[in-house]
């Protein structure tokens, strides 16, 4: 019976996405393991792997289709014993497996739990894996592989959350954090993961597309489709202010200091044989690292509200808000930031940034996180107020340096580099005076900025 390929579900989220190129063609040999094609989704380009071997016998969703609804059969492989030829020519005819349906999108906005992984090709109903049927194979990303073996933990003993319960990172983390990696019972069945409830339907627009087209003069403007990024965007923000009480904390901070102190740590970066400095810290650099370390200093605010228990953090996940080219924003992530040096963080922006633009970050990358920081300093912003970015509680705005009259310790005027920072809480989970705490930690951090090297 041939094996059927189905649109995976790369995230949580995905409802659909474009087949942007086969990397095999009909007649071609598969293994386990080989990339066979690039998916497009709304927030980057993935690579599918292949879970089965066999023989690629028939493509039935060619290169270039645009939203292709998750679980939708795309390809045919044949399997051992199985004439190529003659499967490729039913041209599909062959029942699919029950596909499962595709992941609600959950209420949290942007980012979602890390380590969604691509989904493997359908596999017959006696060859599941990881407890789930008989069988020794484990089918898992080569992420989750590769932190299972760092880690020494067993793979098998893991019950996998990806589609088709395939062992994806988030599932060794989470083995990990909690314990539970230890060899699973083999005649007992994982139990298969909640699926996320639906979100709560979007109140109608009080104007139609065509209402509003006609308060303008024919003619008069270029009507440019939405792609999957800006209706993501829209959604999940839009669902951000509905749903997430949200209020705002505001102090300025003196950075002289802190722009002292990167100009001594960038002048001592070493140089490689082109003279290219090894690293490069910019001030946002500086500000996640503050950020990261405050929460750790007030952890009570370093949680994720769900609606049954807080989760609080070990680690603070900061999430960096990077704008694509065009249009659109994605926001990769710098896992447990406050153990980075800041030559670590800056190194590790510059990459997320180069691929953020070229669409190249995987889900794991910019999923999750506790918080998230968004700077307009650059563009000339003096202060603004950021929307925060489920499952986040918080959310640091930051502008731009500019020099302003202050008032000295001791009473007399003087002038100091002062930058404005805004602290957007959800009130289910930060309260008031918490949060107050949180964004002095940040500030007291950004005024002694030696603060963030001991």
């Amino acid at each position: 019976m041939p094996i059927n390929i189905l649109m995976p579900a790369l995230s949580p989220t995905m409802e659909k996405g474009n087949l942007a190129k086969w990397l095999k063609k009909e007649g071609d040999t598969i293994k386990s393991g080989d990339v066979i094609a690039e998916i497009e989704t709304d927030k980057a380009t993935m690579e599918v792997e292949a879970v089965d071997e066999g023989v690629l016998a028939k493509i039935l969703v060619p290169e270039g289709a645009q939203d292709v609804p998750v679980n939708q059969l795309i390809a045919l492989i044949a399997g051992e014993g199985e004439d190529a030829k003659s499967v490729g020519a039913s041209g599909g005819s062959a029942p699919a497996p029950a596909a499962s349906p595709a992941p609600a999108a959950p209420s949290a906005p942007a980012a979602q739990p890390a380590g969604a992984a691509p989904a493997p090709a359908a596999q017959p109903a006696a060859a599941k894996a990881n407890g789930h049927a008989s069988g020794d194979r484990v089918f898992a990303s080569p992420l989750a592989r590769r932190i299972a073996k760092d880690a020494g933990v067993d793979i098998k003993s893991i019950a996998g959350s990806g589609p088709h319960g395939r062992v994806v990172a988030a599932d060794v983390e989470q083995a990990k954090a909690g314990g539970t990696a230890k060899p699973a019972p083999k005649t007992a069945p994982a139990a298969a993961p909640s699926a996320p409830s639906a979100p709560k339907a979007a109140p109608a627009p009080s104007m139609s597309d065509e209402q509003v087209k006609k308060l303008f003069a024919p003619g008069s403007f270029q009507e440019i489709p939405h792609d999957g990024m800006r209706k993501t965007i829209a959604r999940r923000l839009t669902e951000a202010r509905q749903t997430i009480p949200q209020f705002y904390l505001n102090v300025d901070c003196e950075i002289d200091a802190l722009l002292a102190l990167r100009e001594q740590a960038n002048a001592a970066a070493p140089k490689d044989k082109d003279g290219k400095p090894a690293w490069k810290i910019s001030v946002n650099d500086m500000v996640i690292k503050a950020l990261a370390l405050a929460l750790i200093r007030v952890p009570d605010a370093n949680v994720t509200w769900t609606e049954g228990a807080m989760l609080k953090h070990k680690h603070a996940d900061v999430g960096v808000a990077v704008a694509l080219p065009g249009n659109g924003l994605i926001t990769p992530i710098i896992r447990s930031a406050e153990l980075k040096s800041l030559s670590a963080i800056a190194g590790e922006m510059k990459d997320f940034a180069q691929r953020a633009k070229d669409r190249k970050l995987k889900p794991e990358e910019y999923q999750g996180g506790t918080t998230a920081v968004s700077n307009l300093g650059m563009f000339g912003i003096k202060d603004f107020t950021a929307v925060i970015n489920p499952p986040h509680s918080t959310i640091l705005a930051v502008g731009g340096g500019e020099k302003r009259p202050v008032v000295k310790k001791d009473g007399t005027l003087g002038v100091a580099t002062v930058m404005s920072i805004c602290m957007s809480c959800d009130h289910r989970a930060v309260d008031g005076a918490l949060g107050a705490q949180l964004i002095s930690a940040v500030k007291q951090l950004i005024d002694n900025p030696m603060g963030m090297l001991v």
